[in-house]
């Protein structure tokens, strides 16, 4: 029985090794770039414009278009939930984990973290840029915007920063369930802050959706990377203290 245990044992250790795990990430990657390229074309002819106004319009009041559907409370909660990916937020949120892994003696991974971030901030300018779509116009803006549209840079920033934090901080846990939970928080983050902007008419649903599959591309390829050529064990061994912890 211990024997057949073993053998189970490697064959899932052979499974979870590089090779095909390397093969569905790339292959996720792959469709990852085909949709978003996809998209962006569809954006660019115009093909998605009726569809993004009819979601717009569904989740106003059709008397007074000001008048976003849900209780009167709800505008201020989603207003709240969208700051979370804002600048400020995610820039702090990207020091906080930048010092957790330097703190944690995990220097490479820091470094490379902060700079993976970096990068899909400027990714995104460049697309916006790019693309150059105007702001939606057939609802009035709930909030203050001032750039373009198109892929949305909240739903683009808080994937690239939750889901870069939450794959590269969660391979520095001991526990399968902290790395579940620092994943699946990520994700939910940057679900709701997409929906945010869809919410207050800022963004039409396809630049949110553009904003999502670029985001989420771009931390795959970050954590591919990582996962291969990043250490995830510290740069060196803690320091033992003399007295003996007590009980």
């Amino acid at each position: 029985m211990a024997f057949h245990i073993r053998v189970a044992q490697r064959v899932v250790q052979r499974v979870m090794t590089f090779e095909p795990i390397g093969l569905m990430m790339f292959a996720a990657l792959a469709g990852g770039l085909f949709l978003f390229f996809q998209l962006t074309g569809e954006v660019i002819e115009g093909d998605t414009h009726a569809f993004d106004e009819r979601i717009l319009l569904a989740l106003r009041d059709t008397a007074d278009l000001k008048t976003p559907l849900g209780p009167y409370w709800l505008e201020h909660a989603v207003g709240d939930i969208t700051a979370l990916g804002g600048i400020t937020v995610l820039g702090l949120m990207t020091v906080m984990g930048t010092t957790f892994l330097l703190l944690s003696r995990q220097r490479a991974i820091a470094a490379f973290m902060f700079l993976s971030i970096a990068g899909g901030w400027l990714v995104s300018s460049l697309l916006k840029l790019g693309v150059a779509r105007p702001r939606p116009d057939i609802v009035p803006h709930l909030v203050e915007v001032h750039d373009l549209s198109f892929p949305s840079g909240h739903a683009m920033l808080s994937a690239v920063t939750y889901l870069t934090l939450g794959a590269l901080l969660s391979g520095a846990q001991p526990y399968r369930s902290t790395r579940i939970f620092l994943i699946g928080a990520a994700i939910f983050l940057t679900f709701i802050v997409g929906l945010s902007r869809i919410y207050l008419g800022v963004h039409y649903p396809t630049d949110v959706l553009g904003g999502w599959c670029a985001g989420a591309t771009w931390a795959l390829a970050c954590w591919m990377i990582a996962r291969r050529y990043i250490p995830v064990i510290p740069d060196s061994p803690p320091v033992r203290s003399g007295f003996r912890e007590e009980d």
